[in-house]
């Protein structure tokens, strides 16, 4: 039987990601027979104060009387995770900025029954934070400012907990997390920890509990048999939307990742449609192979004017880098960059949908299902069926599914 305590802060500025790796560890956790609750401080403030929490001046170091209730808030959490370990609690998750020390030493001293593991999540990516943040401010706490002005409130928010944000140093015991590639930065580890294995493994790996993954639909490219440029979907594409958007009409799908090409975004909007508060998301990295001199010609134009192009890419499809343009070995980073952003935007949602290209969808699935490099760019992506993908520490799915 599992008797071992824990108690696992999170530190960090807002929208960060501590809230979906505190969501994600209890869920890792609990399936592993160790009993974990979360106590977030920003739920609780939500819950016991009628406070317009949402003018960043509250968050102000100086302003006292915010102070006093984030700080009240805080004990509260802290009483309420050191009652749950006294029970039959094994991990509590204290989810907050936790950003100054003062706070951290205050933490410390309260909690001293049970060894404590700070994790402090470090994101820079100015175009992720960005929409992060659009993220944050549909929560229904800011549904009475525009979304500029929410915007404005937000950022300013994380500019107050900047001024007092002392990162991770001093402390027993800590981990520094890359949150958006799920890379440990530094980590210092005094004390046992229990559960550290199970805790660093699953820090460190990509997890989708459903990922919806669609090819576009028909093109007038693909009639032609032509690849790359920007066409748009034929009357069969706008009939293949609309058949993916009955389809899903039964699933909930916050979020709809595309490439910036337009016959992605024609296939989400009519999803996106029957969906209820369903955001279209474009992303360059999930922009189709650009096939640079070849660009936009038919694989019959290629091989009659350019034979030479034609058949050192079928000698070698993966690592043939078309002349001025790319290849699927080079696609990785820029693949691999855009799974990690979709993930962490997404952050605890249960499904996930992306609206890709071919050879696009193919190192998608690469990312997640192992196949000897020189395989991938001949996994089959057809525009009538979408691969339903689940990625965690425990269970591997790979369905390819019929959606008419």
């Amino acid at each position: 039987m599992v008797t071992e305590k824990l108690y696992i802060v999170m530190v960090g500025l807002p929208a960060r990601g501590k809230s979906t790796i505190a969501t994600r560890l209890k869920e890792n956790l609990n399936k592993n027979h160790i009993k974990t609750r979360i106590f977030n401080n920003g739920q609780l403030r939500r819950q016991i104060t009628r406070m317009n929490t949402t003018t960043p001046e509250f968050y102000a170091p100086d302003n006292k009387t915010g102070v006093e209730l984030r700080e009240r808030i805080a004990l509260i959490n802290l009483n309420r995770a050191k009652r749950y370990l006294e029970n039959n609690g094994h991990v509590a998750i204290l989810d907050a900025t936790n950003v100054s020390l003062k706070r951290r030493i205050m933490i410390a001293s309260m909690l001293k029954d049970a060894p404590i593991l700070f994790i402090e999540c470090i994101n820079n990516d100015h175009s992720i934070l960005e929409a992060s943040i659009w993220r944050k401010i549909m929560l229904p706490e800011f549904q009475n400012l525009d979304k500029d002005a929410a915007f404005e409130s937000f950022t300013q928010r994380i500019q107050y907990y900047e001024s007092i944000y002392k990162p991770l140093a001093t402390e027993r015991n800590f981990i520094k997390l890359d949150s958006l590639n799920n890379r440990i930065l530094k980590e210092e580890i005094t004390d046992t920890i229990p559960y550290y294995d199970l805790l660093r493994d699953f820090l460190v790996t990509d997890t989708v509990k459903n990922l919806f993954l669609i090819r576009h639909g028909e093109t007038t490219f693909n009639l032609e048999d032509r690849i790359g440029g920007d066409s748009s979907l034929t009357a069969k594409g706008m009939a293949q939307a609309e058949a993916l958007a009955r389809y899903f009409t039964k699933k909930k799908i916050p979020v709809i990742f595309t490439s910036k090409k337009k016959r992605t975004v024609q296939t989400a909007q009519p999803i996106a449609a029957k969906q209820k508060d369903c955001v279209i998301i474009p992303l360059e990295e999930f922009n189709e192979i650009h096939s640079g001199v070849c660009e936009c010609m038919s694989y019959e134009e290629i091989r009659k004017k350019m034979p030479e192009v034609y058949y050192a890419r079928r000698k070698d499809k993966y690592n043939y880098v078309y002349p001025g343009g790319e290849g699927y070995i080079t696609m990785k980073e820029r693949i691999d960059r855009g799974i990690k952003k979709a993930l962490y935007l997404t952050g605890g949602s249960d499904n996930i949908m992306i609206i890709g290209h071919r050879a696009v969808n193919r190192m998608i699935l690469s990312h997640f299902l192992y196949r000897r490099t020189e395989d991938v760019p001949y996994i089959y992506i057809p525009q009538d069926k979408f691969y339903h993908i689940v990625a965690t520490q425990t269970k591997k799915l790979f369905q390819l599914r019929p959606y008419q």
